[in-house]
């Protein structure tokens, strides 16, 4: 039978393995501790809202969605009916039913969806708040795109039913100007990340893989 004495044996030759091989004990604790802090991080439930058009696959969405995956995180990607020719009453209604079921706590809008998430801010429809929202490339107020009429205009939420926020715009974005971006970001009261010559934040502007929100999702 084993008992204390090969214990004792077994506790010797590992210490004598990391003693001589001290980077081995190096990358396991990193392992060990990364893996942790992934573990905390992507506890949180993602919800993913893409904006007029879709965000299939190469865009920063699609990317993200399997990046939280490959993390053993939660996440839904929702596909909106009509993308290319939506309607507002359809899209609040597909959102309320998702936010019902999933119940997210972080939510990620691009473009189209910003504005369907004010216009469910504005009639008080959601019953509960997210612990952090992404306002990411949202258009104009006004615009007036023939296509996307039945979202336009819209009022600024004075409430976005979420404890955190943060507005990420383009420097040249062709659907919201900066001015439009300053306006919103005060009138909002939120944080906002500007990036240079980003377009419409999409994959058509060189945004596939997106490093910054991934680590954003992590902390």
């Amino acid at each position: 039978m084993g008992g204390p004495a090969n214990k004792s044996v077994e506790k010797s030759v590992n210490a004598s393995f990391f003693k001589t091989n001290p980077l081995r004990l190096v990358n396991l604790l990193y392992y060990y501790f990364h893996k942790k802090e992934l573990e905390r991080a992507m506890r949180e439930k993602v919800l993913l809202l893409h904006g007029w058009g879709g965000s299939d696959n190469p865009d920063w969405q699609s990317w993200l969605a399997g990046e939280i995956a490959k993390e053993y995180g939660t996440v839904s990607f929702m596909e909106f009916s009509d993308y290319d020719f939506p309607l507002l009453d359809a899209w609040k209604e597909e959102l309320l039913e998702r936010l019902e079921e999933f119940k997210p706590d972080v939510v990620i809008c691009h473009s189209l969806a910003n504005t369907l998430w004010f216009h469910l801010c504005n009639d008080k429809s959601l019953k509960r708040r997210v612990k952090k929202l992404f306002l990411v490339a949202p258009p104009s107020l006004n615009s007036d795109i023939e296509e996307l009429k039945s979202f336009f205009p819209v009022q600024t939420p004075s409430d976005l039913y979420s404890e955190d926020a943060i507005l990420v715009t383009s420097t040249n974005d062709p659907y919201m100007s900066m001015d439009e971006a300053r306006s919103l970001k005060e009138s909002l009261n939120v944080e906002m990340k500007i990036l240079q010559d980003a377009g419409h934040i999409n994959a058509d502007s060189g945004y596939g893989e997106w490093n910054w929100i991934l680590q954003e999702l992590k902390k």
